[in-house]
């Protein structure tokens, strides 16, 4: 079915290959519910990743860890249907990409199917190759994810600098000859991830990995103010939705308290 004219076109893994040919930066950012990832689209970004990040952004757990497919079904479903031009690319949970190849296809193709996004990423090391060669191979697009790998914070000794320069490049590698169409750079020293943007025939969205990638993704939460907890050295605060948040509710309650809420304006019949 053609779109009609008033339906903005779907950003594809095209136009990610086309921007980073003109060397124009690419935008990225999480989203978990139907507001945020329409104030995304709204916005402009290339990008709308719904991230397994949920589970400590949303939910208040200490990782990723126990993000479950079932969940980032649902709320990549709500995202999918806020967003009308972005790329919606869904996390595959842990530890659905270690589990062999057909498994992790069969649960790619049900985000895929079930929700309505355009791609999957999958956290891996060179060791996943094969799951992604797999997934690419059943049509559906693969972003893939190295350097600080959250869903294998224990094994990693936590959320600390990846500075093993010859196994980032060769996992990068690994994940961009096995088809996937970009990569996520996340906490790799600035170095390292320029010379791995250079190597790359794909573009690399870098999370803490400095300027030279050809993108950049950062949790809404946390660029605009709304995260409860520290947030990391590499954000850049844009808000303070906390404290405007925070504010807001104070005052309706006093206003409540008084008796000011709800005036003449706000009485219904």
């Amino acid at each position: 079915m053609t779109p009609s004219p008033s339906t903005p076109r779907r950003v594809t893994v095209l136009d990610l290959a086309s921007a980073r040919a003109v060397r124009r930066p690419l935008s990225m950012v999480t989203a978990y519910d139907w507001p945020t990832g329409r104030l995304a689209d709204e916005a402009g970004v290339d990008c709308v990743l719904v991230g397994d990040s949920v589970a400590m952004v949303v939910a208040g757990r200490s990782s990723t860890i126990p993000a479950t497919l079932d969940q980032m079904i649902y709320h990549g479903e709500i995202v999918s249907r806020a967003v009308s031009r972005a790329m919606v690319v869904v996390d595959l949970p842990f530890p659905l990409q270690h589990l062999g190849v057909r498994t992790a296809v069969k649960a790619a193709a049900r985000v895929l199917k079930e929700t309505g996004c355009q791609a999957v990423k999958l956290e891996g090391t060179a060791g996943q190759a094969d799951v992604i060669a797999g997934i690419v191979g059943a049509g559906i697009p693969v972003m893939g994810h190295v350097g600080l790998r959250p869903q294998a914070v224990h094994q990693l000794g936590g959320y600390r600098m990846q500075r093993d320069e010859e196994r980032l490049l060769a996992d990068a590698r690994a994940a961009a000859d096995a088809g996937a169409f970009a990569v996520v750079l996340e906490c790799i020293p600035r170095t390292v991830a320029a010379a791995i943007t250079a190597d790359l025939p794909v573009p690399t969205i870098g999370i803490g990995a400095g300027p030279e990638c050809d993108g950049q993704v950062l949790v809404m939460h946390d660029l605009v103010g709304l995260s409860p907890d520290r947030v990391p050295k590499f954000v850049r605060g844009y808000a303070d939705a906390k404290a405007t948040i925070a504010d807001a509710l104070a005052r309706w309650r006093k206003d409540v308290e008084q008796r000011a809420f709800p005036g003449p304006g706000e009485t219904l019949g």
